[in-house]
């Protein structure tokens, strides 16, 4: 959404106030817990399996919102833990979330501002505000929900990427800000960015021990709220060569530090070929076909002004966005934002929700889901109508998940410490849990091939085709020519010569699941023109199809 609401500044609280906020606090993280029914995904961390979600090696759809000032919440002011932080306003919100069965959370993780700020001035990141994410995670635990940060923002709400621009000297405004994403114009942008990225990731949470990287809690992340190479050039606003270069080296980076979660562009899903908005050099395929990104991303708002879309036109538009991601990029769907005004919005969500999961959609998240009245044209409060049909929205995405109760989100249990991370290193051992071969024939393998000459990426799908599951899996192939793994996410790699195996991590995605598929990844080294795609796979030393 182009226009972001800003939160008024804080008013200070009475001393009682604070002994109040810090008992409920305290109260709060003792409830909503996961009960015994979804147990078994209390640890596990969201993947990608070919074009879906999975969770546990089975099919994952996810209900969600946007609540995107959840780091604002207290007084930005005095101690941390009863004043700067307010957690019995961050405890409810995460109980209205539980309630009203929102699965997962997309909100902010970036603010150059004084107040509330993570970034402030370059370099500097302030304990406080990552303090009260600390909180907001835990919270996120004990209520049940998976959340979505997003690192920075394109447009100037908190500061955004014009505050890094003018780090380096630069100007920013809209088209001007095209040159963050520009290495020759801003090196030290893209040195910038990187930076607070790694110390988000390897944060660790002073409550629980555990790095924002180890913890299932986090869904996704997103690399920016909608960002685009705008006006630069006719070419690049329809190809997005820019925008794509800056979404793969980002990727990379992220997933050379977090191999464990999903990652999106966080892009609106703007372009000529689906009448909506227009070409802002970042196409909806080309850029999204990234092998560093784990789904497609768009925001429609079909009714404001210059989209003018009927209902019709909305479920047009969104089936179109589902195809293509699922037929031309390969990879899930996550509508990260829509909402729509001056209309029967009970209406509409019935029955754009209804086309979405007939569609095939994977995920989606309201634009916005607000504790207070702050926002009378997109706000979403509890006790809404439209949360009526929301509700029933989450429980047909649950029932397609196999969740039939509770959700599928952590327990308040910290999760898998860093030391059973699996390792991206070549040199790392394999899982040592016992593996079942399939019976001959029981699986199948889709690898998908993006070769730039010198250097590649692989995209690995493995889908059992058997009736019983695979527990515990190794699947070894060979290079067609003298390719190296550099590089491997969701799966431990080993390799000698040609082959390569690629086995279970050790404390996720150790099984497939009768008719349920894994998929891992992995960039490489190669001599120009000898790349290629290998011809036979064998699981667990059973042979594979291909497809």
């Amino acid at each position: 959404m182009h226009q972001r609401l800003h939160p008024r500044r804080a008013a200070r609280f009475a001393p009682t106030a604070f002994l109040l906020a810090t008992a409920v606090a305290a109260a709060g993280l003792t409830l909503g817990r996961a009960d015994t029914a979804q147990a078994d995904t209390a640890d596990a961390f969201a993947t990608r399996c070919g074009i879906h979600f999975c969770l546990n090696g089975k099919e994952y759809y996810v209900a969600g919102a946007n609540t995107y000032d959840l780091f604002t919440y207290g007084g930005s002011y005095g101690d941390t833990e009863t004043q700067f932080m307010d957690k019995a306003r961050i405890d409810a919100q995460f109980a209205n979330f539980q309630a009203d069965k929102v699965d997962v959370v997309r909100l902010w993780m970036f603010s150059h501002e004084s107040w509330h700020g993570f970034e402030k001035s370059k370099g500097v990141y302030d304990e406080q505000e990552f303090a009260e994410f600390d909180y907001i995670v835990q919270s996120a635990k004990a209520h049940n929900v998976r959340l979505v940060p997003v690192f920075e923002n394109y447009w100037e709400a908190y500061g955004g990427i014009d505050t890094r621009l003018q780090w380096e000297g630069l100007s920013g405004g809209q088209p001007g800000r095209a040159a963050f994403f520009d290495k020759a114009r801003c090196p030290g942008c893209f040195a910038s960015y990187k930076n607070y990225v790694s110390y988000a990731l390897n944060r660790v949470n002073h409550y629980s021990g555990v790095k924002y990287k180890d913890d299932p809690t986090i869904f996704a992340w997103d690399l920016m709220n909608e960002p685009r190479y705008q006006d630069q050039s006719a070419a690049e606003n329809v190809n997005g060569t820019t925008l794509r270069a800056w979404v793969d080296e980002m990727g990379a980076f992220v997933k050379s530090i977090d191999s464990k979660h999903l990652l999106g562009a966080g892009i609106e899903g703007h372009g000529s070929t689906y009448g909506f908005g227009g070409d802002e050099g970042n196409p909806f395929v080309a850029v999204q076909q990234s092998p560093y990104l784990d789904y497609t991303s768009a925001h429609p708002y079909p009714t404001e002004s210059w989209a003018n879309l009927s209902l019709d036109q909305t479920k047009a538009l969104i089936r179109s966005w589902i195809a293509d991601s699922h037929q031309k990029v390969g990879k899930p769907f996550f509508m990260g934002e829509f909402n729509v005004h001056n209309v029967d919005r009970s209406a509409w969500w019935s029955e754009l929700y209804a086309d979405f999961e007939a569609a095939g959609g994977d995920g989606s998240a309201f634009w916005w889901y607000q504790d207070r009245s702050a926002d009378g044209k997109f706000g979403v409060s509890a006790g809404s109508p439209e949360l009526v049909v929301f509700r029933a929205h989450s429980d047909r995405m649950r029932a397609k998940s196999g969740l039939t109760t509770g959700t599928s989100s952590p327990s308040q249990s910290a999760g898998p410490s860093p030391s059973q991370s699996p390792s991206p290193s070549a040199s790392s051992s394999p899982s040592s849990s016992p593996s079942t071969p399939p019976p001959a024939g029981s699986c199948a393998v889709h690898y998908g091939l993006s070769d730039w000459g010198s250097t590649f990426n692989g995209d690995v799908t493995i889908k059992n085709t058997g009736t019983t599951a695979v527990n515990g899996w190794r699947l070894v192939f060979s290079f067609p020519g003298n390719q190296q793994v550099t590089n491997m996410w969701n799966a431990v790699p080993s390799q000698s010569g040609k082959q390569v195996t690629a086995t279970n991590p050790a404390s996720y995605n150790t099984s497939i699941a009768a008719g349920g598929t894994v998929n891992f990844g992995f960039s490489g080294s190669s001599v120009t023109g000898t790349n290629g795609a290998p011809t036979a796979f064998a699981l667990n030393g059973a042979a594979c199809t291909t497809y």
